[in-house]
């Protein structure tokens, strides 16, 4: 899909890969709804496009995991651009550290998950009658390799991952696409969380995924996004190792989670 003439709703938009799509977009020629929990965070990346694009997004402060907050932002967005061709469901939630409780596991299957399921269950039928649609999914590596310290967030990842796959198989034929970004460390405010969390489990956690490849900007991931899209590429994957990786647990899962427990380890040890 060409992003020129088109109207965009990122979530989680207020900063981080969020902000770099919906200013990567707009430079495409789209028009953008900047949607975060913190409406004067997407504010700031708004004024920022406006430097250079008066008019072509706007602000919208809501919690995406809602679906009348949902649907109020998908109003929205037509009522200030028109009809949403792609819509990035890209907000996101660390999850804790560990097993988790019943707080963070609500939080990370609401804000990872749910939210996906939930937009798409909106978009999906104005999609079909339009004949056309793009769903790109804010994954991680960590829905492919699962991910040392949260199971959590492991777990939701690999849940929106499956789910973006499900839309690509169930609807690709109806004209909507779907593109599933997995990356590993982008310099992001969830990178840094488990090292300044206290726990040894979250140390280990952003050592895992800042020793394991280079850590990217926002703006790379975007471009690469933005690339996937043009190609209507189902898996994003800014590290090109991960697809290594990937192949390798497929080929001997024991060997793979006796791997991962030297490598725990050997993180754990470190701190």
């Amino acid at each position: 899909m060409q992003l020129k003439d088109t109207v965009a709703v990122v979530t989680g938009g207020g900063g981080g890969i969020g902000g770099a799509l919906a200013e990567r977009f707009v430079r495409e020629g789209a028009r953008v709804v900047v949607v975060d929990l913190d409406p004067a965070a997407a504010q700031v990346v708004v004024d920022r496009i406006e430097q250079t694009a008066p008019g072509s997004a706007i602000a919208h402060g809501a919690d995406v995991a809602d679906p009348d907050q949902i649907a109020a932002t998908v109003a929205r967005a037509e009522e200030a651009f028109g009809p949403v061709d792609v819509y990035a469901a890209n907000a996101g939630v660390g999850g804790g550290h560990g097993l988790g409780d019943e707080g963070s596991w609500s939080l990370a299957l609401d804000v990872n998950l749910r939210a996906h399921v939930r937009a798409a269950e909106v978009l999906v039928p104005r999609w079909l009658e339009a004949g056309r649609g793009y769903f790109v999914s804010t994954a991680s590596a960590a829905g492919l390799l699962t991910q040392i310290g949260s199971a959590p967030y492991a777990v939701t990842k690999h849940a929106a991952v499956g789910f973006a796959e499900w839309l690509a198989v169930t609807y690709g034929d109806r004209g909507i696409r779907v593109s599933c970004l997995c990356p590993m460390g982008v310099e992001t405010a969830i990178l840094r969380a488990g090292e300044q969390s206290g726990d040894p489990l979250g140390a280990a956690a952003t050592r895992a995924v800042t020793s394991a490849g280079d850590v990217l900007s926002p703006e790379t991931v975007a471009e690469q996004v933005v690339a996937a899209m043009d190609d209507e590429q189902f898996l994003i994957l800014p590290h090109p190792q991960v697809l290594d990786m990937y192949r390798q647990k497929g080929a001997d899962y024991d060997r793979w989670v006796r791997g991962m427990r030297r490598y725990q380890a050997s993180l754990l040890a470190q701190g």
